[in-house]
C-alpha cells in the first residue's frame, strides 16, 4: 500500500477509535492494494484490523491475479459455495467496538450479513476519508489522467471525419466507440453522447436515429478509461454552415464562462466561487435560468467523483484536485451548448489537461 495512504487510514482509525476497517468498493481495493478486479456478485474486500496485519479477501478464481498485483501480501480466498461472511468472522473475530465500512457501497443485505458476522457496537462510514485520499492526485495519477484525455481527444479528431449531413447520431456514437477501442482505451467512461439540433438543449439527452442537418449545432460529450483513469470532454460544433446569431451568442457566452472559471480556479479559493465565476458570465448575458447544473465534478478513477463543483460547496480548492469545468446553456426547443475541460490544480492555478480547440467551428 502507498505509505501516505496507509498512514492516513491508520490515523483516521485512531481518531475515530475504530477496531478495524473493511474496504469493499473494488476501485478502492485497487487504489489501496494495486489489485483491480470486478468480482461481480462475489465478495471482495480489504480488511484492516486495528492490531493485526491487513489482508485481502478475493474469490478463489482471482487468487493468482491477486498474488501478482496486490501489495498486501496476506491474501485469503473463498469459493463459490463458501459463506464469505462466516469466513470473515473467523478471520477477524467478533468486534467489541466500532468498525469502519463504506456505507455508500454496501447494499442493505450485505450490510446485514456483515453485521451479523462481526457484531460491532457501531459501524462508521469511511467513505469520506477514502474520497479525500482519492481527491489529491499523485504525479503518477495525473499522468494517467493526461493520457486518458489525450486518447479521447484523438477519438474526437477521428470521429469528426465521419460527420456529414444525413448521418445519424447513433452512427457517430458507433464510430467513436470503435475508435476508443482501436486507439487502446479500456472502454468508454460513460455512455457516449452525440446530440444534434434542438436535442442539444437536453443536458443528458440520448443519441438516436436523428439525422444531422445543415445549420444544426452538434454536441459531443464522451470519455474513456485508460489504465484505470477516466477522461471527460464536451465540445459543441456547428454543422455545414455558420449558426444563427442567437446560437453564436450562446456559444461565445459559454466559452467566456468556461475561460472565466478556469482563470479563477487556484488553491485557496472555494469551489463555490469557481462555479460562480462561470455562472456570473452566463447570468449577465441573460441566460442564467438556462444553466441548470453544477459547473463540474471530480475526475479520477471514476468519471464522477469527489469533489462536486457547485455554488454551495465551500470546500477550498487545493493542489492536486482534478475536476471538470463544463458550463452550458440549454434553450429548450432551440439549441444547447456545453464546453467541458478537465483541469488539475497546481500551485499557481490549474493545468488544463484538455487541449482540443474551443473556438466555434463549422464541420461537415
Amino acid at each position: 500500500m502507498n505509505d501516505q495512504r496507509w498512514k492516513q487510514l491508520r490515523t483516521h482509525m485512531d481518531e475515530q477509535a475504530l477496531e478495524g476497517l473493511l474496504i469493499t468498493d473494488p476501485k478502492h481495493v485497487g487504489y489501496l492494494t494495486g489489485f483491480f478486479s470486478d468480482p461481480h456478485e462475489r465478495f471482495l474486500g480489504l480488511a484492516i484490523p486495528k492490531h493485526d496485519e491487513p489482508f485481502l479477501v478475493v474469490p478463489a478464481l482471482d487468487l493468482e491475479d491477486a498474488k501478482a498485483h496486490s501489495s498486501v501480501p496476506l491474501i485469503r480466498t473463498h469459493g463459490d459455495t463458501d459463506d464469505a461472511y462466516a469466513l470473515l468472522q473467523g478471520w477477524i473475530g467478533r468486534v467489541p467496538g466500532a468498525f469502519g465500512i463504506e456505507k455508500d457501497h454496501l447494499s442493505v443485505s450485505r450490510f446485514e450479513r456483515l453485521s451479523a458476522a462481526l457484531g460491532a457496537d457501531r459501524y462508521a462510514d469511511v467513505g469520506g476519508v477514502l474520497s479525500a485520499l482519492r481527491a489529491a492526485k499523485t504525479p503518477e495519477e495525473i499522468e494517467k489522467l493526461r493520457r486518458a484525455v489525450h486518447l479521447i481527444e484523438a477519438v474526437l479528431t477521428e470521429g469528426l471525419k465521419h460527420v456529414r449531413v444525413g448521418v445519424t447520431e447513433i452512427e457517430i456514437v458507433a464510430e467513436l466507440e470503435y475508435q476508443m477501442k482501436k486507439l487502446g482505451a479500456q472502454g468508454p467512461s460513460f455512455d457516449t453522447m452525440v446530440l444534434t439540433g434542438d436535442k442539444t438543449a437536453l443536458p443528458h439527452g440520448t443519441p438516436g436515429s436523428r439525422q444531422i442537418a445543415a445549420g444544426d449545432m452538434l454536441m459531443f460529450d464522451m470519455g474513456v478509461y485508460l489504465d484505470g483513469y477516466a477522461s471527460d470532454i464536451t465540445r459543441t460544433f456547428a454543422v455545414a454552415e455558420r449558426p444563427s446569431e442567437e446560437a453564436t451568442k450562446i456559444y461565445e457566452t459559454v466559452l467566456a464562462a468556461n475561460l472565466a472559471a478556469i482563470a479563477h480556479a487556484r488553491p485557496g479559493v472555494t469551489l463555490a466561487s469557481v462555479d460562480a465565476a462561470a455562472r456570473e458570465v452566463i447570468t449577465e448575458a441573460g441566460y442564467g435560468p438556462h444553466f441548470m447544473h453544477r459547473l463540474g465534478h471530480g475526475l479520477g478513477m471514476d468519471v464522477h467523483e469527489h469533489p462536486s463543483v457547485h455554488g454551495a460547496n465551500e470546500q477550498l480548492v487545493t493542489e492536486g484536485l482534478c475536476f471538470t469545468v463544463e458550463p452550458g446553456i440549454y434553450v429548450a426547443g432551440e439549441c444547447g451548448v456545453r464546453i467541458e475541460d478537465d483541469v488539475i490544480v497546481t500551485q499557481g492555478g490549474v493545468d488544463v489537461l484538455t487541449t482540443f480547440p474551443k473556438q466555434l467551428t463549422v464541420i461537415g
